[in-house]
């Protein structure tokens, strides 16, 4: 039975939840490890005896007798299961570690080429299938919390290793105009604050873009007369302002 995917279990965890949950599946905390059609078991030591149920299909689908699978919530027991059902113990490297939660400037100038920007506009639309709107009962809301949380854990990644240029800020600018259309308009239910975050920590990298680059400010231009939900571009419009101010 095929286990799953390391990145499907990495970008729907919060960073907190798989630092814990890295370190139980490191210290060899999982044992009495099973698999069938169904799904994955074991017992997870900690504190207590923790027995924990992983979905073969969902692995944020299951249960685990600790407080927080007891309501519901993906709790670091879970996804240390997940983990051992994809490894089967054997170590993870640095990158498989690495859980990028926030985007970053590279620091790196330069432009893409056209086959990279297809390449890259093609990864962000893939992540951006997770932000997707809320219409389902209210026990599926921490699962659809995990989706909103794996789609900008993706374009983290994503906008971490693009190069500064006034090509990669115009592609930035259009992906967060397209974030904020889901937030005010396409029925994105963002309560927890995940996707308004992820769209301040972009902002903060573009800032950074405009250091490295002053010409990445001639695409922040897009931003003019735009009225988004909660001002996030003032940032960059003000950066236009005191360029002007500066070249006056």
């Amino acid at each position: 039975m095929p286990a799953p995917g390391l990145d499907k279990i990495k970008f729907a965890t919060d960073a907190p939840t798989w630092r814990r949950a890295l370190a139980l599946y490191e210290s060899g905390k999982i044992t009495n490890f099973k698999s069938d059609k169904v799904g994955y078991s074991a017992t997870v030591h900690g504190g207590h005896q923790y027995h924990v149920f992983v979905s073969a299909h969902r692995y944020d689908e299951g249960s685990c007798n600790c407080y927080l699978g007891q309501n519901d919530t993906l709790c670091k027991h879970m996804v240390a299961v997940a983990l051992y059902a994809m490894k089967g113990g054997d170590p993870l490297n640095d990158k498989e570690k690495q859980l990028l939660s926030a985007p970053v400037c590279s620091g790196k100038l330069g432009e893409l080429s056209t086959k990279d920007v297809k390449s890259v506009t093609a990864a962000m639309s893939g992540a951006m299938r997770y932000i997707k709107p809320y219409n389902g009962p209210s026990r599926i809301w921490f699962a659809y919390q995990g989706s909103l949380r794996q789609g900008c854990n993706r374009l983290s990644v994503i906008i971490s290793e693009l190069p500064v240029s006034e090509q990669t800020t115009e592609l930035l600018i259009k992906l967060l105009l397209r974030l904020d259309d889901k937030l005010c308009r396409g029925g994105v239910d963002d309560s927890d604050g995940t996707v308004g975050g992820f769209i301040e920590e972009t902002v903060h990298a573009l800032e950074q873009f405009a250091k490295l680059d002053p010409a990445c400010t001639k695409a922040f231009h897009l931003l003019a007369d735009r009225e988004t939900c909660f001002g996030w571009e003032e940032p960059l419009l003000k950066l236009i302002r005191n360029n002007l101010k500066t070249a006056q």
